[in-house]
């Protein structure tokens, strides 16, 4: 049917107005049926279950270098010479560059769990609230804002300490000083260990992100009843 006068598009558009705000009421009406304990309850289950699993994969063996989603890159101008570097007959340094740079952020998330499990005992029924209500990604935006920098403090002298033991600073000023000289990119004084700390926040954050989804996507098929419950009700 095509709308032709102002009053009818006035009409379909409070009959959609009407539609989501009656879904939202109902989410909220099969939220508020959970008891409080409940709904944290079930949250804290699998907001947990998510960092288990992906500092269980990103953790295991070659579990960055294996992944194309988090990889880390050469940072910067080296990504950008890799090729050039390679025709020259450098492309061996620059590959050894890479897996010590994931190697380093693999032995990193190992210290994420500790840190995750505390950001969930701190959080109030007003945080658990606004998850379940936010939509897909609140589980790990809260995550994000609770444990970022403490993981960062973390990480780092993890990545510092593999990275000094398989000598990746040494080959990155190494291959960066060839490339400035070959005019592939500007001489820069890089922190490599900040740029592998960064990055592994980076996937391990997208991997949390990507379990959740899962999560609140099939919480049907999820094995605790408690994340059925609670997940179900959204």
């Amino acid at each position: 049917m095509k709308l032709t006068t102002p009053h009818q598009r006035l009409v379909l558009i409070t009959v959609l107005m009407l539609s989501c705000a009656g879904t939202a009421l109902a989410d909220t009406a099969a939220l508020d049926a959970l008891s409080s304990k409940d709904a944290a309850g079930g949250l804290r289950a699998a907001l947990s279950k998510g960092v288990d699993v992906a500092v269980s994969q990103l953790g295991a063996p070659n579990g960055f270098l294996n992944d194309p989603k988090v990889a880390i890159p050469l940072p910067g101008g080296l990504e950008k010479a890799e090729k050039e570097l390679k025709m020259l007959g450098m492309g061996g340094q620059a590959d050894e560059l890479k897996v010590t740079m994931n190697h380093a952020a693999e032995q990193a998330v190992g210290q994420a769990k500790p840190i995750f499990k505390q950001a969930l005992q701190h959080m109030t029924l007003s945080d658990a609230k606004g998850i379940l209500t936010g939509g897909d990604g609140a589980g790990t935006a809260y995550f994000k804002r609770t444990t970022s920098a403490q993981l960062a403090t973390s990480f780092k002298p993890v990545v510092t300490k593999e990275t000094a033991k398989l000598g990746v600073t040494a080959k990155y000023n190494e291959l960066a000083g060839k490339a400035a000289k070959l005019g592939l990119m500007s001489e820069q004084n890089a922190n490599i260990n900040d740029y592998v700390t960064a990055k592994a926040l980076d996937g391990l954050f997208s991997r949390v992100a990507e379990e959740e989804h899962q999560i609140r996507k099939d919480p049907l098929g999820q094995t605790s009843s408690l994340i059925k419950k609670v997940f179900g009700a959204l």
